[in-house]
């Protein structure tokens, strides 16, 4: 993902720190750059520490929510921005399908992160795969000329959910994430609404580094992140 444009777009602010926040540092620190868009802030149903304080409110959790957003993407290289959709239930209006494809146009990304279609224990994400999917294939035009404005297809990646078994996550690319470890950890820590993820991520990134070096050979691959190719590779070469 050497100088790639990339775009992550997540169904609440702290998605991307989680899933991808590794692959977003290590694109930006080889010159490369990339984009957070979060459909929505989290705001009801991923902000539970924050609705323990007395007096709580939606508005302030969404301002809390992004500060922490942009900080973390900060962190990682990135820049943030929230559509403000409402979570629990995640709707996407055509209006908003509109905006989206809108980012896909002005962005015009080679590579998109986004969750897995399936995931039996958040009506979120399903939600956010589908509205990528298809804000892609309009802002892409079907890779033909159209009657707008239309980008090159870009590369299309699922970043790993919470429990990949049961959302039919195949991980087929490992992205080495060894020397920006320390960003990711870092990105992580801030989004403290949801502290307790900090410490299952980091774990996953170690195992996730065993397997990236089972299969390469490469014993330098401390922790990775796993992702899932959706489209096929075209090569001149094999």
């Amino acid at each position: 993902m050497n100088r790639q444009k990339l775009l992550v777009v997540g169904a609440h602010s702290a998605d991307f720190v989680w899933r991808s926040a590794g692959t977003i540092a290590v694109t930006t620190a080889q010159g490369g750059s990339a984009v957070v868009i979060a459909l929505s802030y989290g705001e009801r149903g991923e902000s539970g520490e924050l609705w323990k304080e007395p007096g709580q409110t939606v508005e302030n959790v969404k301002r809390i929510r992004h500060e922490q957003a942009v900080e973390a993407a900060e962190v990682v290289g990135a820049t943030f921005r929230c559509l403000d959709l409402g979570d629990y239930p995640l709707t996407m209006t055509e209006v908003a399908m509109a905006q989206l494809v809108e980012v896909f146009r002005e962005e015009a990304p080679s590579v998109v992160l986004t969750h897995t279609p399936v995931d039996p224990f958040n009506p979120d994400h399903p939600v956010a795969y589908q509205s990528v999917q298809r804000a892609r294939l309009l802002a892409a035009g079907a890779g033909v000329a159209s009657a707008f404005k239309a980008i090159n297809p870009p590369d299309w990646y699922l970043f790993e959910p919470h429990q990949p078994e049961l959302c039919e996550f195949v991980p087929n690319t490992f992205v080495d994430i060894t020397p920006v470890i320390e960003k990711k950890i870092k990105a992580m820590a801030v989004m403290e609404a949801q502290s307790y993820l900090k410490d299952y991520y980091t774990e996953l990134a170690a195992r996730r580094g065993n397997h990236a070096r089972r299969i390469s050979g490469k014993q330098a691959v401390r922790y990775a992140e796993a992702l899932q190719r959706m489209v096929p590779w075209v090569v001149n070469s094999v």
